[in-house]
Order: C-alpha cells, then sequence, then structure tokens
C-alpha cells in the first residue's frame, strides 16, 4: 500500500507564518514598554507643584510680618524727638523786675523772664543775679545766693509766655557801713539758667554792698506763670 505524499506547500505555509509570529511577540514587548515610561512623567508635574506650594507663601509672611513693626517701632521715637523744644535762650529772652512784699529788713520782688522769640522754649533752675553799678555795668558784691525753698521744675514759655523768679534783697543798711561799702545799683545782671550771655534790668532805688562778705541778694528756681 502506497503512502500518501505530503505536499511541499505545508512547509512553506509554517515557513511563512513564522516571522509573522515572531514580529507580534516583538509588538507585544514593545507595546508593554509603553505604559511603563507614564511612571517619571506622571511624577515630573508633581514636582513643580510641590516646590511651588512650599517656597511662594514663606517669602510672603515673612515679609507682612515684618514690614508693619518697622514704622510701627520707629515713628513714635521720631515724633517725640522732634516735638520737645529747645531751651530759652538770652537773645529771645527779656527781663524785668517787679516789686513785692517787704519783710524783716529785706524786699521780696520778682524777676520776671519772657519768652519774646518765635519759638516754644524751657526755662529750667536758678539764674545769676548779681547788682551791677557805676554806669558800666561793673558788679557790686557778692552774686545771689541760691534758695532751694521753692519748686525746681521745667517750665515751658510758648512765644510771649512769661516766668518769674522770686527774690528776696536785704537791705544794705542792715549791715556795717565800714564792712559793707554801700554803693547805688544802677539794675540787675541776669544769667537765665545754663546761658553765657546776660540780660540787663534796670532798676532804681537799689543800694548794695561793694564787699562781697555781705551776701544781700537769694534767688529761687524759676517758677511758671508771670507772678
Amino acid at each position: 500500500m502506497t503512502s500518501p505524499r505530503r505536499r511541499p506547500g505545508g512547509r512553506r505555509l509554517l515557513a511563512s507564518l513564522a516571522p509573522a509570529a515572531l514580529a507580534i511577540a516583538l509588538a507585544g514587548c514593545s507595546g508593554g514598554a509603553t505604559p511603563g515610561s507614564a511612571g517619571p512623567t506622571g511624577t515630573t508635574p508633581g514636582t513643580p507643584a510641590g516646590s511651588g506650594s512650599s517656597s511662594t507663601p514663606v517669602p510672603s509672611s515673612a515679609t507682612s510680618g515684618t514690614t508693619p513693626s518697622t514704622p510701627t517701632a520707629s515713628t513714635p521715637a521720631a515724633s517725640g524727638t522732634g516735638s520737645a523744644p529747645g531751651g530759652c535762650t538770652s537773645a529771645h529772652l527779656s527781663a524785668s523786675l517787679v516789686p513785692g512784699g517787704a519783710a524783716a529788713g529785706s524786699t521780696m520782688p520778682v524777676l520776671v523772664l519772657t519768652n519774646t522769640g518765635s519759638d516754644t522754649c524751657t526755662l529750667q533752675g536758678w539764674p545769676g543775679v548779681s547788682f551791677v553799678g557805676g554806669g558800666n555795668g561793673t558788679q557790686l558784691g557778692a552774686a545771689a545766693d541760691r534758695d532751694d525753698t521753692g519748686s525746681h521744675t521745667l517750665v515751658t514759655l510758648a512765644p510771649g509766655a512769661a516766668a518769674h523768679v522770686p527774690m528776696r534783697i536785704a537791705n544794705a543798711q542792715n549791715y556795717d557801713a565800714a564792712a559793707c561799702n554801700p554803693a547805688p545799683a544802677d539794675g540787675l545782671r541776669v544769667y537765665p539758667s545754663g546761658q553765657k550771655d546776660s540780660l540787663f534790668v534796670s532798676a532804681s532805688g537799689l543800694t548794695a554792698c561793694r564787699s562781697d562778705v555781705q551776701h544781700l541778694l537769694s534767688v529761687q528756681a524759676v517758677q511758671p506763670g508771670a507772678s
């Protein structure tokens, strides 16, 4: 019995199918790698999103917290410093002597100091006061003693405002004439507190001792008001 003969076309079909199967397998491998490449793509947007959200509010909050505190701390200091008036200078003061009471061989006039300037200024403490005479401003006797019985406060003078200094002038006749060596005074020389320039107050009826042993004058600290 004769066996059937195989057709050569079957081998050709298998040979032609093998490359096709290989191509399909390779295509499947390359297709599986494509979703794997999406991993970095998905994380890349996350990185800028995270860095943007963490860095943006930090400088914003630091600036808003610091900026208001700077002007708040400096503004009052500058305002307080600029508003403080300076001391009254002799060039912007006038002086006059107002009669007062009398007791125990002394008179108690009031020295009035007036702000003649255009700015507010301050006075504090005891002025320097002495008799002058001879028609040339020569000092007669000792300068006034400081009387600490009154208050010692800062006095602020607006333009045109006045302050006063309570005084006590002992009578030269209370002392031995030989020791006192009395002389008529033309008035008073006044140095406002802290000033090197003096004011002259003309006054009649004053008698001084040329000797500086007898202290006829005493002054209290400057007080607010004209009297």
